[in-house]
């Protein structure tokens, strides 16, 4: 039995597997070593926090993830390009189905922001931040509410 936030988490790691693929990206969930260039462009998935709030025998969760897209300049391109079009490209994807398959009531964009690593100026991470909103019941978190 699983919880609802991992379903969600492995329905958003499904919709963006083929955005990675047409990208040409790899795909990482919560990966704990940095991005290389052998595995660059890459769409990586981070689960951050999770707010919950009680109402009667429910909770109304909000589960925020951060995707960020990473890249390396080409010859023929610069890193922010690439990396935004995989961004985009993602987007997209979480917005086809704001429910996820029934399993959320709705995704919500938080943030975006823009890192570049001053020791590799060929290199380019565009984080955003999305808020999955969904309930469970109090004493069962695999079950909706």
């Amino acid at each position: 039995m699983q919880s609802i936030r991992e379903q969600l988490i492995q329905a958003v790691v499904a919709s963006l597997t083929p955005v990675a693929a047409a990208q040409g990206a790899t795909l990482r969930r919560q990966p704990t070593i940095p991005t290389d260039r052998t595995h660059s462009p890459a769409l990586l998935v981070y689960p951050e926090t999770e707010t919950v709030r009680r109402v009667n025998d429910r909770c109304e969760r909000e589960l925020t993830l951060r995707l960020v897209a990473v890249s390396f300049g080409t010859e023929t391109e610069a890193p922010e390009p690439i990396a935004d079009r995989l961004l985009t490209a993602a987007h997209l994807a979480l917005f086809a189905d704001v429910t996820l398959g029934g399993l959320a009531l709705g995704i919500k964009e938080l943030d975006c922001d823009w890192q570049q690593d001053d020791a590799d100026m060929e290199a380019a991470a565009i984080p955003a931040r999305y808020q999955l909103t969904y309930r469970t019941l109090v004493s069962d978190i695999s079950q909706k509410g």
